[in-house]
């Protein structure tokens, strides 16, 4: 096997309780990342790694394979992303499996597309990269970001440039938390996801939206819908 997509699923979330399951638009959300990796045909295999029974039941309705429930180790608060990608290649390696490319898309990313991970993926392989993902320009340049203490007093983190215009600032992106198209053997050796080989893709600010809250489950679900309807009127 040669092309992995993997949708990193735990049960345990907090603040969105059955997050990774609960209905966006009218079906689980993992449905989505599943069935865009499917269609997108890049990959030999789908699997979702979760230490939850419901959740791999869903992911199988899907189309994903649960070869394992994940460790107990790499199931709490403070497992990274890495740490659960780590786990997976190396089950597969006990398997005989070597996994030359691997995807790993997360569970609540419903904007998604076919499109964007066959660009992410020419990307990494055009450029020899260790690793590509999506990113978000930041709405606001950082340079004239300010902290405040506990008296409400603030201070720039950027003095210098109190008086730039803000149109003469570098622009600055942030991860869109969707997905990371790596070479696991590199990022297994280095053992790091962002490597100092890594691209990045800029998506518009409508096609992402980080969903921790219920608010910001309610903001995807809108910002959805105007995908949906923009594509539907052309």
């Amino acid at each position: 096997m040669t092309n992995l997509a993997v949708i990193p699923a735990r049960g345990g979330s907090k603040r969105i309780p059955r997050k990774n399951i609960k209905s966006f638009l009218g079906k689980p959300i993992i449905a989505y990342s599943i069935e865009t990796a499917l269609n997108s045909n890049l990959f030999n295999e789908v699997m979702v790694s979760t230490d939850d029974d419901e959740i791999a039941e869903v992911a199988k309705q899907y189309g994903a394979k649960v070869p394992f429930l994940r460790s107990k180790k790499n199931s709490d608060d403070f497992a990274t992303t890495f740490d659960v990608i780590k786990e997976i290649i190396e089950f597969y390696k006990r398997e005989g499996k070597i996994i030359k490319r691997a995807c790993c898309i997360y569970p609540t990313a419903p904007f998604v597309t076919s499109e964007i991970l066959n660009q992410a993926s020419n990307l990494l392989d055009n450029n020899n990269f260790d690793c590509v993902f999506p990113v978000l320009p930041f709405s606001f340049p950082i340079q004239r970001a300010v902290r405040k203490n506990s008296f409400g007093k603030m201070t720039m983190f950027y003095p210098e440039h109190q008086s730039s215009r803000s149109q003469d600032l570098e622009k600055a992106f942030h991860d869109a938390g969707q997905f990371y198209f790596f070479k696991p053997e590199t990022i297994i050796k280095k053992q790091v996801l962002w490597t100092d080989n890594t691209g990045v893709i800029e998506i518009d600010e409508l096609k992402g939206q980080d969903i921790d809250t219920l608010m910001d489950w309610k903001l995807a679900e809108l910002k959805y819908k105007l995908l949906v309807d923009n594509e539907t009127n052309f």
